[in-house]
């Protein structure tokens, strides 16, 4: 059963703009410290010829009373549960680093209940078998602002501000704990189709690394490296959606031309 905060409204999906009647699916998994507002632009560009959505998860924005997950497999859950069994749309996956581990373990859950997305966008994280040992999340504030700056992925003046700083510190800590204790659920490789997207200067993850995703399903399989570093997704927003649209036509019928 959906868990829906009071009044019914989704705790964990969220939804920008109306799509058109019959428009697949975009569900969109946050990184490190991130929320659903870092898809609005996403959302404004392929709408309403796609149906895009964001997950929010607990313990940020308009959730920020809540505790923080423990593990990847509790945030899948979560989407897992409010995702409407019986909507027959196309569903694809697209996941940005932490929010990579999330989309893939969310795609295990919907084929186990048969339900199996369309097609899983995984961008900006190494495959499972490709890990590496890190506790970044034991370290002190000062190495962890250190890390996310050098990511690129927050505005400094966060940083600058204190008042600011405490409100984004608990999240990004909690979220790298969830990231760097993740082992995968055993269980059996995916069939649905992956694509998977990397920045050539990424310092978290190599192409070789992004590519070994491959290993992880027995469906088609591509890789795409733009120029760029963690968050080339950002610089290369066009780009990046231009390739979101060629394999959305291609694997999740009735996708047209969102722009």
């Amino acid at each position: 059963m959906a868990d829906r905060s009071s009044g019914g409204r989704p705790k964990w999906l969220r939804r920008f703009h109306q799509p058109e009647p019959g428009a697949p699916r975009l569900l969109c998994l946050p990184h490190a410290g991130g929320s659903a507002s870092f898809y609005f632009p996403v959302s404004k560009a392929l709408s309403p010829a796609v149906d895009v959505r964001a997950a929010q998860y607990p313990g940020r924005q308009d959730r920020a009373e809540e505790p923080f997950a423990h593990s990847v497999q509790e945030l899948a859950q979560g989407v897992f549960d409010e995702l409407d069994e019986w909507e027959r749309t196309p569903l694809a996956l697209f996941g940005h680093s932490m929010g990579a581990l999330v989309a893939f373990e969310l795609a295990r859950l919907l084929e186990n209940a048969g339900r199996p997305p369309a097609v899983l966008f995984l961008s900006g994280r190494r495959g499972p078998s490709a890990e590496r040992a890190e506790s970044l999340h034991l370290d002190d504030d000062a190495r962890l602002i250190e890390e996310v700056v050098r990511l690129d992925g927050t505005d400094a003046a966060v940083f600058q501000d204190e008042e600011l700083l405490q409100l984004v510190l608990p999240a990004l800590r909690a979220d790298y704990r969830v990231v760097e204790s993740y082992r995968p659920t055993p269980g059996p490789r995916l069939g649905c189709p992956l694509v998977v997207l990397t920045g050539d200067a990424d310092p978290r993850v190599t192409p070789d690394e992004a590519r070994a995703w491959a290993r992880e399903s027995d469906g088609p399989f591509e890789c795409h490296v733009y120029p760029g570093g963690h968050f080339y997704l950002v610089a290369r927003q066009q780009a990046v959606l231009a390739g979101i649209e060629t394999a959305l036509r291609r694997f999740a019928p009735g996708a047209g031309a969102a722009r």
